[in-house]
């Protein structure tokens, strides 16, 4: 069990790592590289496109591979290969096909590790793991944002995606400590996932039959339409007004992966003692709570405190998105196609925030903009408390047992 940790530990973290990469970096590369603000623009529109449309497929092609380490080795590959030919030309076409590679190999790895979580630890212990997974995630973000950093001012911005391919390596190396024999023997009533794919007796998009599957996208697209503008609205306006410190940008990165690695495995347990769903409801409220504080405290000191907030509802989504996706799936056994299916509902709600949020801060300003947000995020709330069932597997059977005629 050492050995199985240590791979699942390692994955993580060096995933988090190489993916940490493909962030702001890339602007500050390309254009240190001539490229105008309109061919910036359209390259990460690119690469937000090609990780939409890869969601669906994504998962479903995990779910058709039995041997899920498979799955992880060619989207390494391909995440390395994006990274270095970033780094090896920057030009139109090369940075194009880089950024679609990117975007489609991560549309694989999420769901990947997920389904190799699953594979080796059971349903059972699922929501534990994925705690674990997410400190881990949590501590290679912020490991690998300080050491790309530290390349990009001592040697180059180019040296950036040259040490995100190097990453990859270790990443690759934590897959070799998984063992065809660590997955788990299915009995009968278990997930169906741990399954291999021609035993399955359902279509794919069965999935869809479940209510409560699309209680929890629509949640997750509120979550997200509420979440992802916030941190940028508060910096444009701090900056704005010349109050943002040089520490400010770091701090409102290392606070938030700071708090998710040290809750996630406390929420990860908690998760599985009391259900999914109160862990849920707390981890999206943080989301109005913070906009509501950033709204009544302006100032850069408030907003890297606030971003601990920020911790708590990032631990709690990137845990309960796959867990909650394996408890609706455990008849089908497409868990990847619904993690995919529910990736697809969150990047839609984060690709239009911030555009909503700029009208209205346009229009309105930064007040406003933050209780406009504050309110849609206190609607997933209340969706996921009006609607969302309970949906963790001891308290649906005992349900079911309950309802059962004597």
């Amino acid at each position: 069990m050492t050995r199985i940790r240590l791979g699942l530990n390692g994955l993580n973290f060096f995933t988090a790592a190489v993916q940490a990469g493909f962030g702001p970096f890339i602007a500050v590369w390309l254009t240190q590289s001539g490229w105008t603000l309109i061919d910036l623009g359209l390259v990460l529109s690119i690469g937000t496109f090609a990780a939409l449309i890869g969601q669906l497929p994504g998962g479903l092609l995990v779910d058709h591979i039995h041997h899920k380490r498979f799955a992880a080795y060619g989207a390494l590959a391909a995440l390395g290969a994006s990274a270095l030919l970033l780094a090896m030309s920057p030009t139109h076409p090369v940075v194009w096909g880089a950024e679609i590679v990117h975007g489609l190999a991560s549309c694989v790895m999420t769901p990947a590790i997920a389904a190799l979580t699953l594979a080796v630890c059971g349903h059972d212990n699922f929501g534990e793991q994925l705690g674990q997974n997410t400190r881990y995630a949590s501590l290679g973000n912020a490991a690998s944002a300080a050491l790309l950093g530290v390349a990009a001012s001592t040697i180059s911005e180019q040296a950036v995606f040259l040490v995100t391919a190097g990453l990859v390596l270790p990443a690759l190396a934590s897959l070799f400590l998984f063992r065809k024999s660590d997955h788990l023997e299915p009995e009968e009533d278990d997930h169906k996932a741990l399954f291999h794919p021609r035993e399955r007796e359902h279509w794919p998009w069965q999935i869809f039959a479940d209510p409560a599957l699309h209680v929890f996208a629509a949640a997750c697209v509120l979550f997200q339409l509420a979440n992802a503008a916030l941190l940028p609205v508060a910096l444009n306006g701090l900056t704005h007004e010349g109050d943002a410190p040089g520490y400010l940008v770091s701090a409102t990165i290392v606070v938030p992966q700071i708090i998710a690695a040290t809750i996630a495995p406390w929420a990860g347990s908690l998760a599985q003692r009391i259900g999914r769903r109160p862990v849920l409801i707390v981890g999206f409220a943080a989301v109005p709570l913070r906009a509501v504080l950033l709204a009544v405290l302006p100032g850069a000191l408030p907003l890297a405190v606030l971003q601990a907030l920020d911790g708590v509802s990032a631990a709690v989504f990137g845990m309960m998105l796959p867990l909650i996706a394996a408890d609706l799936t455990s008849r089908t056994g497409y868990l990847n196609f619904a993690i995919g299916a529910l990736g697809l509902a969150a990047s839609l709600g984060a690709t239009f925030s911030t555009a909503i949020a700029g009208w209205v801060g346009g229009h309105l300003g930064d007040s406003t903009t933050f209780l406009f947000l504050a309110a849609i995020g206190a609607a997933s709330v209340l969706l996921l408390w009006i609607a969302m069932p309970e949906t963790r597997p001891a308290i649906t059977r005992a349900t079911r047992q309950a309802a059962m005629p004597a």
